[in-house]
């Protein structure tokens, strides 16, 4: 055995020990579950929490939206009273989180999935729907975007919609949204901008030839004051939305389905998001939700099992569950049935499920 391999042996014993006795204080020091993470999950798990609470008597959860990254960042700091249960994510755990929750002793994770989303673009329902495409808002809002010459960038020089297309309105480009540390930008860069940046040839033939590159390109949005960022609150765009009717908001579909009254959403390729069309992926700009939970507090921290099962019982998540009702579009019932099953047993990530 290598002195290395002593040292880091000892190390990780050290580590578990930590680990241990952090736990201890996390049974002494704290009752209630507490929850960090995704804007966009955020009205999902507080809807939980309250219907939780109410029909166990036992302490509410305590919901916090930090937003994907931010809730990541907190989960994966380490196990004890000072650190999250669960957090929420409006996108996959990334590995390089997988792998700070591990060196930190956060070694056993659970993923659940959850349900499905769409991300839309918005506006006031006041403003007339407009009809865009994923080429459309990539050139709308890409930092660099092609020049009139063949595999060549320039800086974006658009201004307005219809210069971006002509068959656009001619409005100023305005749109808000979230930070880079919400799951909603990262899904919104994958979806939208990359999803339009592919559509021109010789950007998507960059991905074969200079992968790291071609990301740069297709996920780096405009920073000229054309899209604004307004922080993780998704109700706080739909209000400026209405305030403004000539700009353009970026969030969940769970917002706009609650605020139908005040905001609508933009056709993505003729596609109306909604429920349906999210459900069956037709929807262009689509993505999965999940949480993440530390199986080391479970049996420590009190009420984690009862909120897991009310989460995944059919009265909440299933097809005419509650969550539907609040704008969250259910698994397959197959895969939901399968998803519950490996949540109450506390089926622990190996690592290959994360984003690479």
């Amino acid at each position: 055995m290598t002195q290395r391999t002593i040292f880091r042996a000892i190390a990780q014993a050290m580590l578990l020990v930590l680990s241990s006795l952090a736990l201890t204080s996390t049974a002494v020091a704290r009752d209630s579950i507490e929850v960090v993470g995704s804007s966009t999950v955020y009205p999902f798990s507080t809807v939980v929490a309250e219907r939780y609470g109410r029909s166990s008597g036992k302490p509410t959860p305590k919901i916090e939206s930090t937003g994907s990254g931010g809730g990541m960042k907190l989960f994966c700091s380490g196990v004890g009273s000072n650190y999250p249960d669960i957090t929420n994510a409006s996108r996959r755990i990334k590995m390089s989180e997988f792998k700070k929750c591990q060196s930190n002793g956060v070694t056993e994770v659970v993923e659940v999935q959850i349900g499905y989303d769409g991300i839309v673009i918005a506006n006031s329902v006041e403003a007339d729907l407009i009809q865009l495409t994923r080429k459309d808002i990539f050139l709308a809002l890409a930092a660099k975007v092609p020049a009139a010459t063949k595999g060549e960038l320039m800086d974006n020089p658009y201004n307005t919609w219809q210069e971006v297309n002509p068959a656009l309105p001619n409005i100023t480009i305005e749109v808000m949204g979230p930070p880079p540390t919400s799951g909603t930008r990262d899904a919104f860069a994958e979806l939208g901008l990359e999803g339009g940046c592919k559509m021109i040839p010789w950007i998507k033939a960059m991905k074969k030839t200079n992968k790291s590159a071609y990301k740069a390109l297709c996920h780096t949005v405009r920073e000229d004051g054309k899209y604004i960022e307004v922080g993780e609150n998704d109700n706080l765009i739909v209000q400026k939305l209405q305030a403004n009717p000539a700009a353009l908001g970026v969030f969940g579909f769970s917002f706009l389905d609650q605020n139908a009254d005040k905001v609508q959403g933009a056709m993505i390729e003729s596609v109306e998001p909604n429920f349906d069309s999210i459900a069956d992926k037709s929807y262009p700009i689509s993505r999965p939700l999940f949480f993440y939970i530390k199986k080391a507090h479970v049996g420590v921290v009190p009420g984690i099992k009862g909120y897991l099962h009310e989460f995944t019982s059919e009265r909440a998540w299933g097809d005419d569950g509650y969550l539907a009702e609040k704008g969250m579009i259910p698994l397959p019932t197959k895969e939901r049935r399968a998803m519950a099953e490996s949540t109450r047993s506390l089926q622990a990530m190996t690592g290959n499920e994360a984003l690479k």
